[in-house]
């Protein structure tokens, strides 16, 4: 099963509007066909995997065990959990997986997830490989995106830039095709 990666805050609780957004983004990735990769914690990651599990989907969670040893295991939804070595080793683990990335809401982690898999989509062309879809999902991506683009004189085509996690769904499945 293809797997897309989701990147989200760790802090945001179930019956939040970000938590409840990462559930829907599960459900409707799944019934799309894709299984889920998040950093397997909790907050956005945890969502994510809830509506992923609930619709019978595979749910891989990449944990850091080292980097943040007082989080005990991954969240309960995961089907698998992957223990990477290092924050980076992590969003690589994520990053070269995966078929797709949608970046929700989040800080800095979440930052460097996206900016490394929008760096990943870059150098592509390199090596002759195609990019991977990159898909980033309202604020702060929405301002942070395009300012990155000017100031850093980034192809800012790399990352499809949508209102909600549903427009994000839709443009994995655009590129991708329906899985189901």
């Amino acid at each position: 099963m293809d797997v897309v990666a989701v990147f989200g805050a760790s802090a945001s609780l179930p019956g939040d509007p970000l938590y409840e957004q990462g559930v829907r983004c599960g459900r409707l990735l799944a019934e799309a066909g894709f299984g889920v990769a998040t950093g397997g914690y909790g907050g956005v990651m945890e969502a994510v995997s809830l509506g992923a599990k609930k619709a019978d989907a595979e749910v891989i969670g990449v944990t850091a065990p080292s980097v943040f040893p007082d989080r005990v295991g991954g969240n309960a939804h995961l089907t698998q959990e992957t223990r990477a070595r290092s924050l980076l080793e992590r969003i690589h683990e994520l990053a070269v997986n995966s078929v797709a990335a949608i970046a929700l809401s989040g800080s800095l982690g979440t930052a460097t997830e996206l900016l490394a898999a929008w760096n990943l989509a870059h150098v592509a062309r390199f090596s002759g490989t195609r990019p991977k879809p990159i898909i980033a999902v309202g604020e702060p991506w929405l301002t942070l995106i395009p300012l990155l683009t000017d100031q850093l004189q980034s192809d800012g085509t790399l990352v499809t830039l949508v209102p909600t996690v549903d427009d994000a769904v839709g443009a994995v499945t655009a590129r991708l095709g329906q899985h189901a």
